[in-house]
C-alpha cells in the first residue's frame, strides 16, 4: 500500500515508547513525525525505480520508508546503534534498503557509496548538517541533487547571495558547486522532540564547479575569517603581493569578503596561478 511505511506522530511515539528509547541531544535527534511533510521531502527528490538514493540519519526510519517506495537503492545511515531494533521492525523487511550504522559526518561519502549517480535525502541533525552538505558537495561529485532539512538560520547562509548579512564561506561554496533554492518552511512542532528553532527544505542541484573551486575556498575561508578587514590585509597570509593579485584579478583590494560572489574568488585564484 502507498505510503505504508511513513510513520505519524502516534506511530512514532508508539515505536519510541514500545522499545524505551528517547532521542538524545549529542546526536540532534528530532525526528520528523507529520507524513505530509515526509512526503513533500520526498517528492523533491523526484526518484525513479533506477535512482540511488543516500540518506543520513534514519532515525525511526519513516523517511527511509518513503524513500524506498520510489527508488531502486537506497543506503541509510544511522550514527545510533540503539535505534536498530526500531528500524528492524520499519524497515527490516525492505530487501532494497541498505543500512549503515557509521557517523556519516565521518565518512568519505564519496568513497563509501561508489559510483552514482546518487541523490541524497535527509533530515539532518542541527550540529553536523552544515558539515555533511559542504562535504558531500566538495568530495562527493557523485551526488547530484541534495534534498535536506536543516536549520533554517543555515539554509539562509547556504542560500545567501553577496551583499546580505548572512552570506559567507558556506554561501561560496554552495554557489561554486550547485544551484541552490529555497523549498519550504519546516515548523518545530512536526517534529518530535520540537527543536527551539524551524528548520527549513532546500534542493542543491550540482553544477560542475570551476577547477579553481578548492583554491576559491581556501582563500574565500581566510577572508570571512577577517571579514571586517580589506581584502588586501585579510588575504596578506596567504598571497604573495595581494594587492597586485587582486588588481589582477580585477577585485577593489579595499573590498570586504561580503561584496564578492562565488565567481570573484575563483577569479582571485586564477590570478594568484598565473602570477606564479
Amino acid at each position: 500500500m502507498a505510503d505504508s511505511g511513513i510513520q505519524g506522530r502516534s506511530e512514532i511515539s508508539r515505536l519510541l515508547a514500545a522499545y524505551g528509547y528517547r532521542p538524545t541531544k549529542a546526536y540532534g535527534q528530532n525526528f520528523l513525525v507529520d507524513p505530509n511533510i515526509v512526503r513533500r521531502l520526498v517528492a523533491l527528490a523526484d526518484l525513479d525505480a533506477g535512482s540511488n538514493v543516500v540518506e543520513i540519519g534514519a532515525g525511526t526510519g519513516t523517511i527511509t520508508a518513503a524513500l524506498a517506495e520510489r527508488a531502486g537503492r537506497v543506503v541509510a545511515y544511522e550514527i545510533d546503534t540503539s535505534l536498530a531494533p526500531i528500524l528492524a521492525e520499519t524497515i527490516g523487511g525492505l530487501g532494497h534498503v541498505e543500512l549503515r550504522f557509521e557517523d556519516a559526518a565521518r565518512l568519505d561519502l564519496g568513497a563509501a557509496i561508489g559510483e552514482g549517480p546518487w541523490t541524497l535525502v535527509a533530515n539532518l541533525p542541527y550540529n553536523v548538517g552544515t558539515g555533511i552538505v559542504l562535504d558531500a558537495l566538495k568530495g562527493a561529485p557523485e551526488i547530484e541533487r541534495i534534498v535536506v532539512v536543516i536549520q533554517r538560520e543555515v539554509a539562509d547562509r547556504m542560500l545567501a547571495g553577496a551583499g546580505s548579512k548572512t552570506y559567507g564561506l558556506p554561501s561560496v561554496t554552495v554557489g561554486l558547486h550547485a544551484a541552490g533554492r529555497f523549498a519550504f518552511e519546516v515548523p518545530s512542532h512536526v517534529f518530535e522532540p520540537p527543536p527551539r528553532v524551524d528548520s527549513a527544505v532546500i534542493v542543491l542541484d550540482r553544477v560542475d564547479a570551476p577547477a579553481e573551486a578548492p583554491r576559491a575556498i581556501e582563500l574565500a575561508a581566510v577572508a570571512f575569517g577577517q571579514r571586517r578587514k580589506m581584502l588586501r590585509r585579510s588575504l596578506s597570509s596567504v598571497l604573495h603581493a595581494p594587492e597586485l593579485v587582486l588588481l589582477a584579478a580585477d577585485i577593489d583590494p579595499t573590498a570586504r569578503p561580503e561584496e564578492l560572489d562565488p565567481l570573484d574568488f575563483v577569479a582571485i585564484a586564477v590570478a594568484e596561478e598565473r602570477g606564479r
